[in-house]
């Protein structure tokens, strides 16, 4: 490692939360920038400003079907006293050359049309005849009963204001403002603005690849008939939809046997496509915890920084962790407890802010608030531990689900919070004020 506190830290250190997530975001670093086309580009983040080069709508243009006008030719119209004006043509989305509409005149006009020139306003077509005469008609009937050929007459019973039903140019983005900043995370909403104004590529940090693997002789795959002794791999689903929910491209890598050879074949196989490594399970301190002896000589350990440093954390759930880079291109890997509950709380503090950070984001932690402890009796938590233990949260309260044992899935599945129980304190009262981790 080429921190300086994994460097004088010893075997026996026991980390705090924080000197453990401090190393971790000391060395990860944000992923090289490059060029992607839009829809590759979903979910990247932006290392450009991008300013618009053409303002949008790039012309005034129509945002009704209807008819456009001059002010002074429908001016006072009515029911009673309709005007009645002479169509030259229509004006179509896309079309090159507009007619020009003159005194008395005026021209059939689709919705996003570019407004001709002569015309000041739009008169909807349900205020007028559709061009056959014998009072207004409305909507679809406008529409069916309206001539296949746009000329003749039209009755137009309602005035219009100028500027009515127009779309100024410009009205929404201006060419030189600038669309968007560096640092944006690309969604559907801002690729439809990329695409707006003309950018078929952008330059952004690409999402992460993170594989996500679960070691365990006893772990059998969901559709899989169990045997004596065996339970379903659930760690490795739950942390791979927790990575890609983080901005991350994940990949699942299957239960790998508690062995040692196979675990160290795998992850270097593996090594190819990650951009970070994530294991579960095996690093702790029990006779079949391989990761530990895989991940001592996995990649090449002569590369100066390269190797993983197992460690103990005064935190609950979540002990025993594991970090370090691994491989020539030293590609981070955080080796997490195999329990459940200490697999998805680890993930949460630790891995999540480094997806974060290989995204080039800079709020890479999730938000957090203080909340009223709503509970029967005393929460309990260990001296010289912090806790992290599961809740719902709404409305400034927060409620504990389930209990502090780290193997309790259904309540996590419940949980939208974590409620944090620092180091210092053994008891917390109902009704206390708690620092609360909002998850999702």
């Amino acid at each position: 490692m080429s921190t300086a506190a994994t460097r004088t830290a010893g075997p026996d250190h026991l980390w705090t939360v924080d000197e453990h997530l401090e190393d971790i975001l000391a060395t990860v670093r944000p992923l090289e920038p490059i060029e992607l086309q839009l829809l590759d580009a979903q979910g990247c983040v932006l290392v450009e400003d991008i300013t618009v080069p053409v303002s949008l709508p790039p012309f005034d243009n129509s945002s009704m079907d209807g008819y456009a006008v001059r002010v002074t030719d429908v001016a006072g119209a009515s029911e009673e006293f309709p005007a009645v004006l002479t169509v030259i043509g229509d004006v179509a989305a896309g079309q090159a050359e507009p007619l020009h509409v003159g005194p008395g005149e005026t021209a059939r006009i689709m919705t996003g049309a570019p407004l001709p020139p002569g015309a000041e306003a739009v008169v909807p077509v349900e205020w007028t005849d559709g061009g056959l005469g014998g009072g207004p008609v409305t909507g679809m009937r406008a529409r069916s009963q309206a001539p296949e050929a746009a000329t003749g007459h039209v009755h137009v019973y309602r005035s219009a204001e100028a500027r009515a039903h127009v779309r100024a140019k410009g009205s929404d983005v201006k060419a030189g403002d600038r669309a968007l900043d560096a640092g944006t995370v690309l969604g559907p909403p801002q690729i439809a603005l990329l695409a707006a104004i003309g950018r078929g590529t952008v330059r952004v940090r690409p999402r992460p690849r993170v594989v996500v693997m679960s070691t365990g002789s006893e772990l059998v795959q969901p559709d899989e008939q169990l045997g004596d002794g065996q339970i379903y791999d659930s760690n490795s689903f739950a942390l791979t939809a927790a990575a890609r929910d983080a901005g991350a491209i994940a990949y699942r890598v299957g239960a790998v046997a508690d062995d040692a050879e196979t675990l160290r074949d795998t992850i270097e196989d593996q090594l190819v496509r990650a951009d970070l490594m994530v294991t579960t399970g095996g690093v702790s301190v029990g006779a079949y915890d391989v990761v530990k002896e895989a991940l001592s000589s996995v990649g090449d350990e002569d590369e100066e920084g390269a190797g993983i440093d197992f460690r103990k954390l005064a935190m609950q759930p979540g002990k025993p962790q594991g970090f370090g880079t691994i491989g020539p291109d030293h590609i981070p890997l955080l080796a997490l407890p195999g329990n459940p509950v200490s697999s998805y709380v680890s993930f949460e503090l630790f891995v999540r802010p480094a997806i974060r950070v290989l995204m080039g984001l800079d709020d890479v932690h999730r938000p957090r608030t203080r909340a009223a402890l709503t509970t029967d009796k005393a929460l309990t938590s260990p001296k010289g531990r912090r806790q992290f233990l599961r809740g719902t949260y709404a409305d400034g309260e927060v409620t504990p689900v389930g209990g502090a044992g780290s193997h309790l899935v259904a309540a996590l599945a419940l949980a939208d919070a974590l409620i944090v129980v620092p180091e210092d304190v053994e008891s917390v009262e109902p009704g206390t004020e708690v620092e609360v981790v909002l998850l999702g």
